[in-house]
């Protein structure tokens, strides 16, 4: 996960906005693959092509500006019914600092739950973020469908910096 930014100007970006977070529509598809992708060279995403958005659009969120930019995201990924990770969450730099990132979690949360599971992850650096937000530090290594994962995009995304690994239970059991 990461803060990331696109080319958007920082006009676009009122401090006075309501941060509503929202499914994300057709018209964001764009936007989302850009402010996620921007972070991606770096290693603090994975790349995400507008067809991936596309095809996953209905576990895509964000929050919009009142001129309609786009500027967070989060989305979820299922890897079972019983598992989820949260990916994908992205801050436009003129947006940081005003709960963009924490509203977008407690909204994954709310997704993952609606939708019956029992726990979500995430694999960030933004460790205060998470844990800030009720998650609690895990290890990759109790998600071995991420590791297979991860192996199958790239061997070196688990080498990359100091990604933490971290955990929410969402439901008791």
């Amino acid at each position: 996960m990461a803060n990331a930014g696109t080319a958007m100007s920082s006009s676009s970006t009122s401090t006075t906005a309501p941060l509503v977070v929202e499914h994300a529509a057709e018209h964001d598809i764009a936007a989302i693959s850009a402010l996620n992708n921007l972070f991606a060279p770096d290693g603090l995403t994975l790349p995400r092509s507008e067809g991936f958005v596309t095809a996953h659009l209905q576990d895509y969120q964000v929050v919009r500006d009142t001129d309609a930019t786009v500027l967070g995201c989060v989305a979820l990924d299922e890897y079972s019914p019983s598992l989820v990770e949260l990916v994908s969450l992205a801050v436009a730099p003129s947006a940081q600092g005003r709960g963009i990132g924490r509203r977008l979690i407690v909204a994954a949360e709310d997704l993952a739950r609606q939708r019956g599971f029992p726990e979500i992850f995430a694999v960030s650096l933004a460790d205060q973020l998470f844990l800030s937000a009720g998650f609690r530090e895990s290890n990759i290594d109790v998600f071995p469908e991420k590791i297979a994962r991860y192996a199958k995009i790239s061997r070196s995304e688990l080498s990359i910096g100091r990604k933490f690994c971290f955990a929410r239970q969402l439901r008791a059991g």
